[in-house]
């Protein structure tokens, strides 16, 4: 089952299927889904995505639910998948994948789709699907190599083999290695940017996520369309009024 809760002013959805590892079935992801799109309308800074238990995150697909299954259920499983994750790109909010233990196939590509990742030092990524003849299918082929080069993509693509925090931290795949309770620290690291407004927050992830598809001339015109719109804001004019009065912004995501 998939959990969510608001954790003071963080949404925290949580995998609970620990007797599985927290793999991944297909209502799973749909639950995932409605999970996602409940947080999108709540009031929350952030949303923390993480997995019950310390053993794992989220060791990936249900493989027993991938067999005998026709082309066209396979294609319509990949296309949810997909859609289930880049629904956190559309949130008004940035999320933070809290990775604990195992984030293997899907799990490491619902990690790859959150905004933000964090790694506790027993974290282990994969995307292990060529051992089985199959590939990644729910984005890990897509958003891998933006995050850490083509190169290294092919390579954990190609041998399947087991990232761990040291090396995911190294390459950039996650942005810190975190400290037990994980929770605490996931919530930490969300307040060093929730107190922005998130009217800029979602403007700059939009450019910067925009930026690797783009030229740089492109890149630089959806910068100035981007920042334009920030600057119409009734956040940023509080921003630059408390800059010169010398005090803390009063944001309302306005």
């Amino acid at each position: 089952m998939i959990e969510l809760k608001h954790d003071e002013e963080f949404a925290v959805l949580t995998i609970r299927r620990p007797a599985a590892l927290n793999a991944l079935s297909f209502e799973l992801i749909a639950q995932i889904g409605a999970a996602i799109s409940e947080a999108g309308r709540s009031n929350a800074r952030a949303l923390i995505v993480t997995g019950e238990g310390e053993k794992s995150f989220c060791a990936g697909a249900d493989i027993k639910e991938l067999q005998s299954r026709q082309l066209i259920d396979q294609r319509e499983g990949a296309e949810l998948g997909q859609a289930v994750f880049s629904q956190l790109d559309r949130l008004p909010m940035p999320s933070i994948a809290l990775v604990n233990g195992f984030a293997f196939g899907g799990g490491c590509e619902l990690a790859l789709a959150c905004t933000l990742r964090l790694a506790l030092p027993n974290a282990k990524f994969g995307l292990p699907e060529v051992k089985l003849g199959l590939i990644p299918g729910y984005g890990g082929t897509q958003r891998l190599p933006r995050l850490v080069g083509v190169g290294r993509a092919l390579e954990m693509v190609m041998t399947g083999r087991t990232v761990n925090a040291e090396e995911a931290l190294s390459i950039g795949l996650v942005n810190r290695i975190v400290q037990a309770p994980g929770l605490d620290a996931a919530k930490a690291y969300a307040r060093e940017f929730s107190g922005h407004g998130l009217r800029a927050l979602q403007l700059a992830r939009e450019a910067v996520q925009r930026s690797v598809d783009l030229p740089l001339y492109e890149g630089l015109r959806m910068e100035a369309d981007l920042s334009t719109l920030a600057y119409r804001t009734a956040d940023a004019e509080e921003g630059m009024q408390a800059f010169v009065e010398k005090r803390k912004p009063q944001f309302r995501d306005q």
